[in-house]
């Protein structure tokens, strides 16, 4: 059978065995006995007063006016320059936005965008080719950042980038920053925060669909789903990045020889109750980075919590859950005795202090979730048949 559809064979088993598999006695058949008290039930929504509470809290910006809303609506052929937004935009439903929507600098906080089930899929004519772009804006020697920006109910097609110092960890900026002892806490302070997204349908086209940049902090991401194809990963945590929460989304999407959550030096994030069907070229990866393209990643990828997840795995393919997935085996690695932090004092990825508890691997029966590391904490998950 074509590994393509072996894959979605394995995926549509998966989800009746999640459902088959929510009482305990189920599980006490199906699972390993230390499971027996688990649940293996689908994703669960984060509760929409939860969501609505974000939204209203974050919401400061007035509603958009009838000439910005006219400017999203436009089509990219007749004004390709990206619409950017300092406002709060509800979008009619029926709608296919081509220009590419921009949160930039200060002036963007408390703004945000309804699509009511809209659908983004521009792009800039240059730079940034993202459909949705938050990111900060520098002006001499400091940085203006974007906070409290909402996201709901879009369709969004070629992805959403949220940064700060740079688009990735090889940025100009990035690596600059890198070579002095306090870059995490600067590129924390340069980069947006306080990002919501929920209720989003994100469908890959090559890239990441979804990307939170170097020092972004406190990016919630509630009710979505990710379908189509990736060449990379489904979301990628980079290096000095913090505070995600990423709960109640379902994970549909293919990867080309990936995992579907990278965790690179990102700490303190919280990923719980989602579900993950397409995960045979691996789930959750946690490691860092050790000096791709010349940039020293500081923070390690610790006190992150996954928890409560499902996984659809190929018995012959990746871990649902790899703590130190990378263990400094990279070409570019180095390290740099001027510079005596991060990843330049070891290349080894630090993932510690980690909680793992809790989630269910489907369709692999041992080794689903890795970890070389006894400060990490591994409990109550269950590997089922």
């Amino acid at each position: 059978m074509p590994r393509s559809l072996r894959r979605r064979a394995i995926a549509a088993v998966s989800i009746a065995l999640l459902t088959s598999c929510n009482s305990s006695a189920a599980l006490k058949t199906v699972c390993k006995p230390d499971m027996a008290g688990a649940s293996a039930s689908v994703a669960p929504q984060e509760p929409a007063e939860h969501a609505a509470a974000l939204a209203s809290a974050y919401a400061s910006a007035p509603a958009c006016s009838d000439d910005v809303m006219e400017q999203i609506l436009t089509p990219a052929s007749v004004k390709p320059a990206p619409v950017k937004l300092t406002c709060s935009a509800v979008l009619p439903s029926d709608a296919t936005i081509t220009r590419q929507i921009l949160f930039e600098g200060h002036g963007a906080s408390g703004s945000g965008i309804d699509c009511n089930g809209a659908r983004l899929e521009g792009t800039a004519p240059r730079g940034d080719r993202e459909a949705l772009v938050i990111r900060s804006r520098k002006s001499g020697d400091t940085w203006s950042r974007p906070a409290r920006i909402t996201v709901r109910g879009c369709r969004i097609a070629n992805g959403l980038r949220i940064y700060g110092l740079g688009r990735n960890g090889e940025a100009v900026e990035v690596k600059r920053s890198s070579m002095n002892p306090d870059h995490t806490a600067f590129a924390q302070g340069a980069a947006p925060n306080g990002i919501l997204l929920d209720n989003l349908h994100f469908t890959g086209t090559g890239g990441i669909p979804l990307y939170v940049g170097p020092g972004v902090t406190n990016v919630t991401l509630s009710n979505s789903r990710f379908t189509g194809a990736s060449a990379s990963v489904a979301i990628y945590l980079d290096a000095e990045s913090g505070g995600a929460k990423i709960s109640g989304n379902v994970f549909d999407l293919q990867t080309s020889g990936r995992e579907l959550i990278a965790v690179d030096g990102s700490a303190y994030n919280a990923i719980t109750g989602n579900r993950f069907n397409t995960a045979s070229n691996g789930g959750i990866f946690v490691y860092r980075n050790c000096g791709e393209g010349g940039t020293i990643r500081h923070q390690a990828p610790r006190f992150n919590r996954i928890e409560n997840n499902t996984f659809a795995l190929d018995k012959d393919g990746q871990p649902a859950v790899w703590l130190n997935s990378r263990g400094g085996n990279r070409s570019y690695c180095f390290t740099d005795p001027e510079h005596p932090f991060g990843s330049s004092l070891t290349s080894q990825d630090m993932a510690q202090d980690n909680i793992v508890a809790n989630n269910m691997a489907i369709g692999r029966t041992r080794n689903a979730f890795r970890n070389d590391d006894p400060s990490n904490r591994l409990t109550g998950n269950g590997e089922c048949e």
